[in-house]
């Protein structure tokens, strides 16, 4: 088992009220798609609410969704959101979110067992929006490699 696994944030700016008629299917699929998260491959822990999702918790606004979650190393969360039911819910986002401005998805390493804090995700967010992306703060189209690990070729 490794030293590390991988940390994640994404947020979301809702065009509509969540319980508005224009997120009911967005709203529809969650409930499945966090389940396909939670028995994916690779999985260790998502931010979850007392309703089972993370609906509720708006650390960046109040009409911003947010999503954080702990995976085995980047192969494992890239498998999930691009190869899975995931990659479905993901090609409709603009039926339900506003287009960023700035960035809005970071990637990071933390020591394994450690479960990443709300602020310690807006941290590593700002750092990526100031600095681009760096072993402390990254993407998947610039991946690192766990610290002390060798990067592949």
């Amino acid at each position: 088992m490794s030293r590390y696994q991988l940390a994640q944030l994404n947020i979301a700016r809702m065009k509509y009220p969540l319980e508005s008629p224009e997120m009911a299917d967005f709203v529809a699929n969650l409930e499945r798609i966090n389940a396909l998260a939670d028995t994916s491959p690779g999985f260790v822990w998502r931010l979850q609410g007392k309703e089972g999702d993370a609906t509720s918790l708006r650390f960046f606004g109040d009409d911003v969704l947010v999503n954080m979650s702990v995976w085995e190393d980047v192969e494992a969360l890239h498998a999930y959101a691009y190869r899975s039911a995931h990659a479905g819910i993901m090609r409709r986002r603009r039926e339900w979110f506003e287009r960023m401005e700035s960035v809005y998805t970071v990637l990071w390493w933390i020591p394994a067992g450690h479960r990443p804090t709300p602020e310690e995700a807006s941290a590593k967010l700002a750092l990526l929006h100031e600095e681009g992306p760096t072993a402390a703060a990254f993407t998947f189209k610039q991946a690192f490699a766990a610290p002390g690990t060798p990067c592949p070729a």
